[in-house]
């Protein structure tokens, strides 16, 4: 999975990217070009667990891809300057490439950091880049619209841009209502008509609003309450964080890393927040394979059958699925051990093949090819 960070310059797009990766990149990079990717770990204690207990020769857990940089947004001059954001081509490309999206806004005061014209205002900034993403679409949309419309007065249009051209007059009646292309229904037909266009207001989304030292704690600063009723309205995820004391966290070793943020109130840490979310907004969930050659999360959407998980693993044990041992992890977890233990207790059951995995079941699967 990959997930891009956006946002307006200097709103802490690469402190997230550096809380969330363990990295070190250069922070106030301003018109560069440079693109970080950072492929992490998916943390997860039912993984912990498992490797814990069956002490595999080999672990590999869930990753997730990090890009930031790349889908930047230029000025004429320094932010504040009075000059107006540009969003260019190369914001567009590269945000299409990604499976979701983080959009970061800044609501931390600094002094180090020149405020932007008018203030700091997070919802602003978020309805900005949104609309910018709508308008981003609806200029496809109207090109291609138009050849389609050509065609059709000349006679020309094949059955399947005639079904094209129906689910775009679709979307661009949605986009003109300044709604997103992912709260529009679609069917599983009209999304594969439109599945080449990638569209930019059609990735899950969410934002992390990027707090100050002074404002972390357990609930959301009141000055944050417009914002919040903007992500609700929108049914869009809202993480608060403070990216520069997440970013200096991230460099430190996992007890110090704990206490740090207990000292500083911080429940939990960004980045796990932020993977979860991204999962949600995914609609993916994790199942395991387990055993002493290896422990592994698959990834795989919430909802799929058996021999959906089982063809993640490989694809003969989807086109020969015969069973699926399946064990709950909880009840992999009460037993105290492995797969074997859990097995011993009675805890294995048998299921076909239109069986719904369940988030943290750890399957095997018995085929014949």
């Amino acid at each position: 999975m990959k997930v891009g960070i956006i946002g307006l310059a200097q709103s802490g797009k690469t402190s997230l990217y550096n809380a969330l990766t363990r990295s070190k990149v250069e922070l106030n990079k301003f018109g560069g070009t440079e693109i970080s990717v950072g492929v992490i770990s998916v943390p997860d204690p039912r993984f912990t667990h498992a490797v814990t207990v069956c002490e595999p020769k080999k672990v590999s857990p869930a990753t997730i891809e990090f890009t930031e940089g790349g889908a930047r947004i230029e000025r004429g001059e320094r932010p504040g300057s009075g000059s107006s954001d540009k969003f260019g081509a190369d914001f567009f490309s590269a945000v299409r490439n990604m499976d979701a999206l983080v959009l970061v806004t800044r609501a931390f005061e600094s002094a180090e950091v020149v405020d932007p014209d008018g203030g700091i205002n997070p919802l602003l900034e978020v309805q900005k880049i949104s609309e910018e993403l709508l308008f981003a679409d609806l200029t496809v949309v109207e090109s291609r619209l138009e050849k389609l419309e050509k065609a059709r007065l000349q006679k020309r249009q094949s059955n399947a841009e005639a079904a094209e051209h129906s689910v775009l007059d679709k979307i661009k009646a949605h986009l003109e209502t300044e709604q997103p292309v992912r709260t529009l229904p679609l069917t599983e037909d009209e999304q594969r008509n439109i599945r080449s266009y990638a569209f930019v207001s059609g990735k899950p989304l969410m934002i992390a609003v990027n707090i100050g030292e002074d404002q972390i704690g357990d609930s959301l600063p009141t000055t944050l309450d417009p914002l919040a009723a903007y992500a609700a309205e929108h049914h869009t995820p809202l993480i608060a964080m403070c990216a520069k004391v997440e970013a200096e966290v991230a460099q430190m070793e996992p007890e110090e890393e704990r206490e740090f943020l207990e000292a500083m109130g911080i429940a939990e840490a960004a980045r796990d927040r932020l993977i979860r979310a991204a999962y949600d907004a995914l609609g993916v969930m994790s199942f395991f394979t387990v055993g002493p050659d290896e422990v592994r999360a698959w990834t795989i959407p919430k909802g799929c059958n058996a021999v959906t998980a089982a063809g993640a693993i490989h694809s003969d044990l989807s086109r020969g699925f015969i069973r699926a041992e399946v064990i709950a992890f909880e009840d992999l977890k009460a037993t105290g051990g492995c797969w074997d233990d859990a097995k011993a207790a009675g805890k294995m059951r048998l299921e076909g093949k239109e069986y719904l995995v369940k988030d943290g079941d750890i399957l095997q699967i018995r085929f014949k090819v």
